[in-house]
């Protein structure tokens, strides 16, 4: 049997396919360590995160710093519209402040995705206030993400973008 370099290139080429097919299959089993969400299960956590995420939006316009922090993970980041990243020190301080004033504020569009340990919660916002004592208005889709770490959801991350008026 004669083999052209080019069939051995194939063949090589294939059994590297296979081999890296292989490593990706044994690596990806490590992330699926979680069991999938049953649909009740689903449910029921869908329910609880819109009851935390209600609640932590009512702790901001109270500017209640502790109930605001209780949801926030340590290594907690904001994106804000103008691309600045905020800690969670910095976010929670500009929140308290008392230049700013947040009326009551209502969630439009609101959404939850759950992928195992990490949900997505987004919506749409129009929020109105007093900043240094001048009026703002903003309307704002959101994206808060949060990961469940020792039985407890933690929001980790907030990504806002301004819908132009």
């Amino acid at each position: 049997m004669r083999c052209s370099f080019v069939d051995l290139m194939s063949l090589k080429n294939q059994s590297l396919s296979f081999l890296f097919l292989v490593a990706m299959s044994v690596m990806l089993q490590g992330c699926a360590s979680n069991p999938p969400v049953q649909s009740g299960d689903r449910v029921t956590i869908i329910a609880e995160l819109t009851a935390q995420a209600d609640r932590w939006d009512k702790a901001i316009v109270r500017k209640d710093r502790a109930a605001i922090e209780h949801n926030m993970a340590e290594d907690f980041r904001q994106i804000d519209g103008s691309g600045n990243v905020e800690s969670k020190s910095s976010f929670v301080d500009d929140l308290v402040s008392p230049d700013l004033q947040i009326d009551p504020y209502t969630v439009e569009d609101f959404d939850v995705r759950i992928y195992g340990d990490v949900a997505l919660l987004s919506g749409r916002t129009r929020m109105t206030g007093l900043y240094k004592g001048k009026q703002f208005t903003s309307h704002y889709r959101y994206i808060d993400i949060y990961v469940r770490r020792g039985g407890e959801w933690k929001i980790v991350s907030v990504q806002i973008s301004r819908i132009p008026s």
